[in-house]
């Protein structure tokens, strides 16, 4: 499956903004999807995952609350809606889609198998 992650930008503290990823080649349905993010001089960090069924969702304990994983299987699109963005929030986005369980090793890099490019996420004032 190839992704294309997009939708960053510049926004203030307690702004919002929405990444997407849209899908090729597989059906974003057949396959769980993650949003991770990299800080700067940091590792890639889980941020939220949805399973095949919609109705599994992950998020890790930092973005509970402000950030909602979500897929329009219409537009083979999953989307990333956050929230009362805070500096702390500022990174590269990544998508990424992932074969079999989604709640099996969710928040491990290496258990994607597909990645977009990235999208820079800055929240500043």
């Amino acid at each position: 499956v190839q992704l294309q992650a997009s939708g960053g930008g510049l926004v203030q503290p307690g702004g919002s903004l929405r990444l997407s990823c849209a899908a090729s080649g597989r059906t974003v349905s057949s396959v769980g999807m993650g949003w991770f993010r990299q800080r700067p001089g940091k590792e890639r960090e889980f941020v939220a995952a949805i399973g095949r069924s919609a109705g599994y969702t992950y998020y890790t304990d930092s973005v509970k609350g402000r950030f909602a994983i979500s897929r329009d299987n219409a537009k083979n699109t999953v989307y990333l809606q956050m929230n009362s963005l805070k500096p702390e929030d500022t990174a590269v986005y990544y998508c990424a889609a992932k074969e079999g369980s989604i709640s099996i090793r969710m928040a491990v890099p290496a258990s994607y198998g597909s990645w977009g490019q990235g999208t820079l996420v800055t929240v500043s004032s």
